[in-house]
């Protein structure tokens, strides 16, 4: 009796083992866990002590040397024929942020010339409204050409499972990655058995509301998450602003004009007069942004670190929306006491260690 008792024990525990490393549109905070720390340490164990006695489960297989606006990923596999895509955050030098800063939105769909020789054509988005920031495209454009080769030789190998990992600029980039990889999946440009499960970690936003709508319809069913601590102000950028024309074309207030003309003179006449006024500050804001974060910011500086890139053509709009299954990390009065609110470090909410202490507390070790 105590040997089958032994014996159902061993078998639930191996069922439980292998479960956990099934490859599940569910949010897993051990999964999660071990990316965040990939991506600070190159090691999926965050414990330095931990980090000097065990094994590490997850084997580097690759890791790229610097591109575009100084972008860079790394590669990994585990024993369970999974691999991993890690794309590296902002780092201290001008160009991984002037990729931030040139916000300006571009069409989803559409080419870049990145030089004389190399016209990149991408899809990330089905419909023609759909826009996303111009500086991430182009780190996008670049890590993807770089991803797709080593992709379809673990392809070769038998991996069929690839998460998609990055936190900050990284989570912002991993959304475009993913939609990417998606849309060459569905041109069958990649295989149609492979599967991307994409964990997205304080990233800012990544395109307008057309974009997250399609972003969030790809990965329905629990394939997209989106991690973010609240007390973290990164995922609120870049700046939005919504202009009458990002609405919805049923929306009631795109056909006010029309309605005012079917209205008695006076009437009319004021609301086109306060329409008007409120159509035009926020027209006027995005112009004003556009202008300055693209075409400036392009000759500026833009041009300097990629001299054959061409300025792309930039869309009316900078009403940035969030996009992914929100995973939401909410700090409390021991988490303020332990992390401070005296803003002396802009990021301190930012940082692998707050997010893992959150994770950890609501999500247990």
């Amino acid at each position: 009796m105590q040997l089958r008792i032994r014996l159902f024990v061993l078998a639930l525990v191996m069922v439980q083992a292998i479960s956990a490393q099934e490859f599940q549109p569910v949010f897993d905070g051990k999964e999660y866990t071990a990316f965040l720390s990939m991506m600070h340490f190159e090691s999926s164990i965050p414990d330095k002590a931990r980090r000097e006695k065990e094994q590490d489960p997850y084997k580097l297989v690759y890791k790229s040397p610097e591109m575009g606006m100084k972008n860079l990923w790394w590669l990994y596999t585990n024993a369970y024929n999974q691999a991993v895509i890690v794309i590296r955050g902002t780092v201290g030098d001008k160009a991984s942020w002037l990729e931030n800063y040139y916000c300006p939105m571009i069409p989803a769909t559409g080419s870049l010339q990145l030089d004389a020789t190399t016209k990149f054509d991408y899809k990330l988005a089905e419909s023609n409204e759909a826009y996303v920031h111009a500086g991430w495209t182009i780190g996008m454009a670049y890590l993807v050409r770089d991803m797709v080769p080593h992709i379809k030789e673990l392809y070769q190998k038998g991996v069929r499972d690839f998460f998609i990992f990055g936190h900050s600029q990284g989570g912002v980039l991993s959304y475009l990655v993913s939609s990417y990889l998606y849309y060459q999946r569905q041109a069958g440009a990649l295989p149609q058995d492979i599967r991307f499960k994409t964990y997205t970690s304080a990233a800012p936003k990544p395109g307008n509301m057309q974009y997250a709508y399609d972003f969030d319809f790809i990965n329905k069913g629990g394939w997209a998450y989106s991690v973010v601590n609240a007390a973290d102000w990164v995922p609120e950028t870049p700046y939005s602003i919504q202009r009458v024309s990002d609405m919805n074309r049923l929306n009631p207030i795109i056909h006010i004009p029309d309605d005012l003309k079917k209205q008695k003179f006076f009437l009319r006449l004021v609301g086109n007069l306060y329409y008007g006024k409120l159509n035009r500050k926020t027209r006027k804001a995005q112009r004003s942004y556009t202008n300055i974060l693209g075409h400036k910011l392009y000759k500026l500086a833009i041009k300097k670190v990629l001299p054959g890139l061409k300025e792309p053509q930039y869309m009316p709009s900078m009403s940035y929306m969030r996009a992914g299954t929100p995973v939401v990390l909410l700090p409390d009065a021991e988490y303020y006491k332990k992390y401070g609110t005296d803003g002396k470090d802009k990021f301190a909410h930012h940082h692998l260690e707050p997010y893992l202490y959150l994770l950890q507390k609501q999500y247990g070790k």
